[in-house]
């Protein structure tokens, strides 16, 4: 029988084995130190969309559609979710703000002079872009697959609303910081794993519905980082022109439903 410290282990080690991809190829790209004050010269040779960074969220992704209907996969929801179970692991609400931590440590780090790439108009709008992304994958999939919870509150499990977010935030530091403190740059993935393993724990959603979840957040990131430089030379052109501009999209998260709104002028 597993300990309550295996069971946690195993259920981190299920996230981190499906993107060892991902840090692998990134830190290939060109790299190049940002500044706030800087932002005339963003370099975006570094916003390309390399397919080698999608490698990892496919995985995932695929992983979680494909055991919405592999019986050997759902086994692995049950056994996990009774191995959790029996030996009572303690619930907390900390997942509801775990999923936020990376990002909120990109915008503290920055206040405390350790610059990243962008500054802090660029960095809200890549930001801001990938949970829109985010959101628009996620709430479409949880009305059309109609996954019932673990704890049956719902049928919204998949994939996990809490988890994209986190990846997304913890891919968002990652980009940020790679290229001066890598260790700083990987250091949001905990928070974005702690997330992932008590959704499981606090009996919210399944192994397959975490797993997903994490790669659509990656995907959403390297959407957003992608786009930036299309969003931001429209945003950019209105401004020159004296134009005002606004963005309105749908945002979904802890089952409520509201719109963005991005007004530049």
């Amino acid at each position: 029988m597993f300990s309550k410290n295996k069971i946690i282990v195993v259920l981190i080690f299920e996230l981190i084995n499906c993107f060892p991809v991902l840090a692998q190829d990134t830190i290939q790209d060109t790299k190049t130190v940002f500044h706030d004050n800087i932002s005339k010269n963003v370099d975006y040779k570094n916003n390309r969309l390399n397919y080698r960074n999608l490698i990892a969220p496919a995985v995932l992704i695929g992983f979680g559609i494909i055991s919405l209907e592999n019986d050997g996969l759902k086994q692995l929801n049950f056994s996990t979710r009774d191995e959790i179970n029996e030996h009572r692991l303690n619930h907390t609400p900390l997942d509801n703000y775990s999923q936020y931590m990376p990002a909120a440590m990109v915008y503290g780090l920055n206040a405390a002079g350790i610059k990243g790439r962008h500054n802090f108009k660029e960095r809200t709008i890549i930001y801001a872009t990938s949970q829109l992304i985010s959101a628009a994958f996620v709430l479409p999939l949880k009305h059309i697959t109609k996954e019932e919870r673990p704890d049956g509150s719902n049928n919204l499990s998949f994939p996990s609303g809490h988890t994209a977010t986190a990846f997304s935030s913890a891919q968002f530091m990652f980009r940020e910081y790679r290229d001066t403190n890598f260790l700083l740059a990987i250091s949001g993935y905990s928070f974005a794993v702690f997330t992932g393993v008590y959704r499981t724990i606090n009996d919210k959603h399944w192994v397959d519905d975490v797993v997903a979840g994490a790669g659509f957040g990656i995907l959403s990131t390297e959407l957003a980082y992608w786009l930036f430089p299309k969003i931001n030379g429209l945003l950019t052109g209105a401004a020159k022109e004296n134009k005002s501009v606004t963005a309105v999209a749908p945002f979904f998260q802890s089952n409520s439903f509201g719109l963005g709104l991005i007004y530049k002028f």
